[in-house]
């Protein structure tokens, strides 16, 4: 595989063909399958049922925590450090704006600059086109595409975190936080959530002064988590990602969490709760589209217009729209 992927302009080809190739690596064919799926292409079912058999195999890693604290250069040197370890590795950015908008990660190509002659690695920004949660809509079935392609770890690194932007903990196998001296205090890390959706949290510039104190703070802080024998403690690991200082030991530590959630039966609860997550979404969506073609608007005005006047009350015509369905 190459390192990014952009292939809208790939004649379209059958998806058995497609996938037969993303199979063998062909980055083309990679970003032509990931691209379909981003647009929603009628050919999605085909594509999914065609790329199950093959997927399953990849560790999902999240790389979320607020901006600025250098979530893309900790991308990038872990991906080399996973390359050290001889692990083919698949990169989604997802960016807040466009599918190619100049993200910090893929915009900058500077900073992934030492993996573009690596056939073993492969790049893609995706956008959230409005998706709250800090991932696109499409970004499970994307992660499905470079599973199946061969891909050993999977990293997505997410637009940020926030009150709303902790989608990541439910999709990946594991989440890593980072965290940096100067972003604010342990209470505000807090109350964006990131101490509930961390396995592994990385303080980044670590040769910063405040770095130590951020450490304390959150060793004081998950010290007060209420965890059961033989759970997972999630490590803390500082690091100096410009000159790649301690991302080896952020690769080592991914591998001992997915050991651990392998012994313990926690891969298999998480990845049954995504799929389910994924059913109930697609499940939703089609109801949705089938809500609107039953000229729903103008049947929610007189529904609206009843329930205003009292004459129907809104479970009554909630189930009259579902009997339409």
């Amino acid at each position: 595989m190459t390192r990014t992927g952009g292939a809208r302009g790939l004649p379209d080809a059958p998806v058995e063909t497609l996938v037969e190739r993303a199979r063998s690596g062909d980055p083309r064919s990679v970003a032509r399958l990931i691209s379909l799926v981003e647009d929603a292409s009628p050919r999605l079912p085909d594509i999914t049922a065609a790329l199950v058999p093959y997927a399953g195999h990849a560790q999902i890693v999240g790389i979320t925590g607020p901006p600025g604290v250098g979530k893309s250069t900790t991308t990038s040197m872990l991906v080399a450090a996973l390359r050290r370890q001889d692990s083919r590795v698949g990169v989604l950015a997802v960016d807040p704006t466009s599918p190619f908008s100049g993200g910090a990660l893929l915009g900058d190509r500077v900073r992934m600059q030492e993996h573009a002659v690596d056939a073993e690695v492969f790049i893609r920004s995706m956008a959230t086109r409005g998706h709250l949660g800090g991932l696109a809509w499409a970004t499970p079935q994307a992660l499905r595409v470079l599973d199946a392609a061969g891909c050993d770890v999977i990293l997505v690194e997410t637009v940020g975190v926030g009150q709303s932007e902790v989608e990541i903990a439910g999709l990946a196998d594991t989440t890593l936080v980072l965290l940096a001296p100067g972003m604010g205090d342990g209470i505000q890390a807090a109350k964006a959530g990131i101490l509930e959706v961390g396995d592994i949290y990385v303080v980044n510039k670590a040769d910063r002064e405040g770095a130590h104190q951020v450490v304390r703070d959150l060793r004081n802080m998950l010290a007060l988590a209420d965890r059961p024998e033989g759970a997972w403690r999630p490590p803390i690991i500082e690091t100096v990602a410009t000159s790649g200082e301690g991302l080896d030991k952020v690769a080592a530590e991914i591998d001992r969490h997915r050991d651990w959630m392998t012994g313990s039966g926690e891969l298999d609860a998480r990845r049954r709760r995504r799929a389910r997550e994924e059913i109930e979404a697609i499940a939703v969506t089609s109801l949705r589209e089938k809500f609107e073609s039953v000229h729903a608007d103008v049947r929610l005005d007189a529904l609206a217009e009843s329930v205003v006047r009292g004459d129907l009350d809104p479970y009554a015509a909630a189930d009259s729209i579902i009997a339409a369905l």
